[in-house]
């Protein structure tokens, strides 16, 4: 039962009136087959616009850390206990009673919490529902999804309905964690029948960022952990915050958090035996765009960004382009995921807003990432301090095109590889 299948012969109209009503069942049938699985374990849930991926796997980081043994589901991937998985699905919360059976096997493997990323898109088909929650972390909102929601009110209200799920949980002692620097931050704060608890970066102070990460004090402990970017200090704060609030002593927060690595693609920087860097972000929206680039404000850019997605969101193309205008020395337009759109158009509708002195059209992604690493050794010899920053699909595991075609895709492989042709050895 799909409801992809009636696409070719229904009418749009119709299918709308169905949907809805469709999306409930299967979230209906999906908690009774696999027994309401959610009433048995700890569940995180963790929802925003940006850093949910990024937050999810500093809980997890941290948990683990504490002695816990976790599932969690993300953009990134699927783990349950010691056993991860890429999320190849090219959504954050599949359909067809995923994350029930996930939180059936978690259950199963005596997994004491779930970390889950929760979307405005899985709310709108109900994929939330019948899912028990403990704890809710809300990270921040901007504007997307616009076209899929119809409006940027209707985008806030499915992030409010996850909240509302918080407080229809049957969980006792739920915590509802907040970011109260984001400007919706009163209208979570508004939710009932929950406690809350704030994070704010008024709370911190001697905040420095380095070229290998960020070092900054919170509730009188000293972090120093290898993220960089005020965006990834929101996501350290809300970690910690939801954290101590559970109890785990601070001494393991901290030695968790400083331990991560990286979160692969997310700031995710490779370096090379040359005066460059490159740094593979999933950034796809106007404000996280600005962020990530800020994060790097004294290096010079050579900047590879895409069309934002073929059919959707189309109001930001000209705003994502503008961004990389004023802040890279260098910006290459390049095909991201065009569905059933022509990658050219899309492309043309950025490139107005992009100096022509500056900008480059490579259509080829592969291509593309190349010419930004060739142009990058070259300059790179005379002058240090430069770095390629290439945006918008992070982990997205396919390219996708027109009729359904799927190319087998990530950045940081492709960087790896083109580096090693140009004669370049990456970390």
């Amino acid at each position: 039962m799909n409801m992809s299948n009636y696409k070719r012969f229904l009418p749009k109209t119709i299918l709308n009136i169905f949907r809805p009503p469709y999306h409930y069942l299967m979230a209906v049938l999906g908690a009774l087959i696999y027994r309401f699985p959610s009433k048995k374990i700890k569940v995180v849930a963790v929802t925003g616009t940006k850093g949910k991926s990024s937050v999810t796997e500093m809980i997890n980081a941290v948990l683990e850390e504490a002695g816990f043994k976790t599932a969690l589901t993300n953009t990134l991937r699927f783990k349950i206990g010691d056993q991860s998985d890429r999320n190849l699905y090219k959504m954050t919360m599949p359909g067809r009673f995923f994350l029930q059976k996930a939180l059936r096997q978690a259950v199963k493997a005596k997994c004491d919490y779930a970390v889950i990323e929760m979307t405005s898109e899985g709310a709108k088909q109900f994929r939330h529902k019948f899912i028990d929650l403990d704890a809710l972390i809300f990270t921040n909102l901007s504007p997307e999804h616009i076209e899929s929601h119809g409006s940027y009110e209707n985008y806030v209200k499915a992030k409010l309905n996850i909240a509302q799920a918080l407080t229809r949980s049957s969980k006792k002692n739920k915590i509802l964690v907040v970011n109260k620097d984001s400007k919706e931050a009163e209208k979570f704060l508004a939710i009932t029948n929950v406690e809350k608890a704030t994070y704010s970066l008024s709370n911190v102070s001697e905040i420095n960022y380095t070229d290998d990460g960020s070092s900054f004090n919170f509730a009188g402990q000293n972090y120093r952990t290898k993220f960089i970017g005020e965006f990834n200090i929101y996501n350290l704060l809300a970690t910690i915050t939801f954290a101590k609030h559970i109890r785990i002593p601070e001494k393991k927060i901290k030695s968790a958090l400083e331990k991560m690595e990286k979160i692969k693609g997310r700031v995710e920087r490779i370096k090379t035996d040359k005066n460059f860097e490159v740094v593979v972000d999933y950034a796809h929206t106007i404000d996280s765009l600005e962020k990530f680039y800020s994060a790097f404000s004294n290096k010079k850019k050579i900047c590879v960004l895409g069309n934002t997605g073929g059919g959707r969101d189309k109001w930001k193309r000209p705003g994502m382009a503008k961004v990389a205008n004023e802040n890279c020395e260098e910006v290459i337009l390049t095909n991201e995921d065009p569905y059933d759109e022509d990658p050219k158009k899309i492309l043309d509708e950025m490139a107005v807003a992009v100096d022509k002195n500056k900008l480059k059209v490579i259509l080829d992604r592969r291509e593309a990432i190349k010419e930004a690493l060739k142009s990058a050794g070259e300059k790179a010899q005379n002058q240090a301090d430069f770095v390629v920053l290439i945006s918008g699909k992070g982990t997205d595991p396919f390219i996708m095109e027109a009729n359904g075609k799927k190319t087998p895709w990530d950045d940081a492989e492709v960087v790896r590889e083109e580096l090693k042709k140009l004669g370049f050895t990456p970390n």
